[in-house]
């Protein structure tokens, strides 16, 4: 089976380097808030081109605190995409915030500006912009946007470890930017984490106290925050896997190039390839056919597993249904749901896997 995702193929030394970080955290008898967080944050701010990073329990409270951070809360309201993981709107939810849907630009999938600007009241006061799959495109036009119209630029980074435009990395661009290290993400550890990114000192500093309950000392709680601290071990196997992130960067890059070189059938359609190699890392490769069900259940038969992001755009997810959407409507992102199909894409694809794919992608009829 040519799986989505296969930790059992990481090399040998990568899984040896983690036993001995895992190791050295239990040793030091120091398991929260530590040497190895502070050591992981410098590093991935500095390999991000920003200041401050803060490391977070996981993705989901990155945004959220991203957004608290910056001033976000009650009666504000925030615009995202409608085809994201549910993650990227339950936290503006939980920010007290009420998100804004808005329609994709169906050749990337990627959040469409127009849709955004008909989503445009009095009331909106800022933006998350996800770089979804991984893709990074047109920044200058939306911190231009942004700009423009006093709105808050915050930025998705889930899926866009080391994706760069213009010499700048994901999250670099906006206030901040919010990340995950969930195991299947490109930069991911053994479990849950993330981080929120900024060259903001004071925002920097009012995340740090969001999420450890808000604490500015021990006992002394300036804000109402929430338990969302990245524990020495994560950040230990992070500052290991961190290392070998622009090699199995380049082998995603690799794998989408002969995808985009290989797969011919009138049947399947491909998004729309990035302005340039940098601006794209493939945390997902994602094709379209309108018989999505059945050529999945035809990979399956093929001993190829494949998965859909997302087969719900926001809106048909019942606690959202309320949301105000784009007044002309979420077309794009419905049939983007109905169309869309991830196949394997990740550095441990041989070059065999790859062309298995590709042939059956090809012989679908």
């Amino acid at each position: 089976m040519v799986r989505m995702q296969d930790f059992r193929l990481e090399p040998e030394e990568l899984i040896l380097q983690e036993c001995h970080a895992a190791e050295r955290v239990i040793r030091s008898g120091w398991y929260i808030l530590g040497r190895e967080l502070r050591c992981f944050e410098k590093r991935w701010a500095d390999l991000c081109g920003v200041r401050y990073a803060v490391g977070t329990g996981n993705g989901l409270d990155a945004i959220e605190i991203a957004l608290r951070a910056s001033g976000i809360g009650p009666g504000d309201e925030v615009i995202t995409t409608a085809m994201t993981a549910f993650a990227s709107v339950l936290a503006i939810i939980r920010s007290g915030a009420v998100p804004v849907l808005a329609d994709i630009d169906p050749s990337t999938a990627l959040l469409d500006p127009e849709s955004v600007s008909r989503c445009l009241t009095h009331r909106n006061k800022a933006i998350v912009l996800v770089h979804l799959y991984g893709h990074l495109r047109g920044m200058d036009r939306w911190q231009s946007f942004c700009d423009e119209r006093g709105l808050i630029l915050i930025e998705d980074c889930a899926q866009a470890h080391l994706a760069c435009e213009g010499g700048k990395y994901a999250g670099s661009f906006g206030r901040a930017g919010a990340y995950s290290f969930y195991p299947t993400k490109n930069l991911g550890g053994l479990g849950d984490a993330g981080a929120v990114i900024t060259n903001d000192k004071d925002l920097a500093e009012t995340a740090s106290l969001l999420r450890n309950y808000g604490q500015s000392q021990r006992y002394h709680h300036p804000l109402l925050g929430l338990n969302s601290r990245l524990d020495e071990i994560h950040a230990a196997i992070l500052s290991v896997r961190l290392a070998s992130l622009a090699a199995f960067t380049e082998r995603r890059r690799t794998v989408a190039w002969l995808y985009r070189e290989g797969i011919k059938n009138a049947r399947i359609f491909l998004l729309d390839p990035p302005h340039k190699i940098e601006n794209h890392v493939y945390h997902l490769f994602v094709i379209r056919c309108e018989e999505r069900d059945r050529l999945a259940s035809f990979l399956k038969n093929r001993g190829i597993e494949s998965l859909m992001h997302y087969p719900l755009p926001i809106h048909r997810q019942p606690p959202c249904s309320a949301l105000r959407c784009d007044p002309e409507g979420l077309a794009h992102a419905e049939r983007h749901a109905e169309e869309c199909l991830s196949i394997p894409c990740h550095h441990c694809l041989t070059d065999a896997d790859v062309s298995r794919v590709i042939e059956a992608l090809n012989d679908f009829s």
